[in-house]
């Protein structure tokens, strides 16, 4: 029986396509994980971008997503990650492109509408410009946030914190101030022994004072109340024959004619 799920196409030849639709707008293309990544240059982006959709064969006619990603180690340390869906081929493409905290990004809106909000999110959460989007706000983070929160610097706690003040009966906005410092893994295995003294355990110490080192098994007297080191108790007599239970035939003749009695405990029914 054939499976209901829709036929997706086979990358065989689609970088091959994409560069040739491309030309020199292409810095870079590769498959990984049955996914195709493409790197294009920033300033030809929305001409990559429109010939991905127009191009016969590629027809990557829906904008799913935009993504971005902080390297800071890199001169551009942004990624822009562009998340193309051909409809009719059924098969998805992503298109990259670098930037900087200073050097826009070609907006898209022109292409796809959609990006108008996609390109917000970007934004707010890593600081990308994008030039030609009439509204660049903030949309996910509050009026007026500081910084960008999916930057690999940006603080953990973040900056200020807010709370609803009884005093001022409105909502204000305060220092972070923690109740307790983020804690240290080290991902020691607890079975193994860490190779320093946790807090409380300073009392395990050999040459600290406490309670007395329970006895090994084989350091246990062998009858209670008896001296450390006694002599093992004998080994208890078992059973090899049937005769040795008591069990058998009956001790006398008499035990034997009792038990013949139907109407006497012991006897047949």
């Amino acid at each position: 029986m054939a499976s209901s799920a829709p036929r997706i196409a086979s990358n065989a030849g689609v970088i091959d396509a994409v560069k040739a639709a491309l030309g020199d707008a292409v810095l870079d293309a590769y498959e990984a994980v049955d996914e195709i990544t493409v790197s294009v240059r920033r300033v030809s982006l929305n001409d990559a971008l429109r010939a991905l959709r127009d191009t016969p064969g590629l027809a990557y006619q829906q904008l799913m997503e935009i993504a971005g990603v902080d390297y800071p180690g890199r001169p551009e340390r942004f990624e822009v990650c562009y998340h193309l869906l051909s409809l009719t081929r059924n098969h998805r493409i992503r298109v990259k492109v670098t930037a900087d905290e200073e050097t826009p990004v070609p907006s898209v809106t022109d292409i796809w509408p959609v990006a108008g909000w996609l390109e917000r999110e970007v934004f707010d959460m890593y600081g990308v410009l994008f030039e030609g989007n009439a509204d660049l706000r903030r949309i996910l983070t509050d009026y007026g946030f500081r910084g960008h929160p999916q930057r690999k610097d940006f603080p953990l706690t973040g900056y200020v914190e807010m709370r609803y003040s009884e005093q001022h009966k409105r909502v204000v906005y305060e220092p972070v101030e923690l109740a307790q410092d983020f804690r240290s893994f080290d991902f020691m295995s607890p079975w193994e022994g860490a190779e320093y003294i946790l807090p409380g355990d300073e009392k395990a110490r050999p040459e600290a004072p406490g309670a007395p080192t329970p006895l090994k098994a084989d350091e246990l007297p062998a009858k209670t109340g008896g001296p450390k080191g006694q002599e093992k108790a004998p080994t208890p007599k078992t059973t090899d024959k049937p005769e040795d239970t008591g069990a058998g035939e009956p001790a006398n003749s008499e035990a034997a004619e009792r038990s013949d009695e139907p109407d006497k405990p012991g006897g047949n029914a």
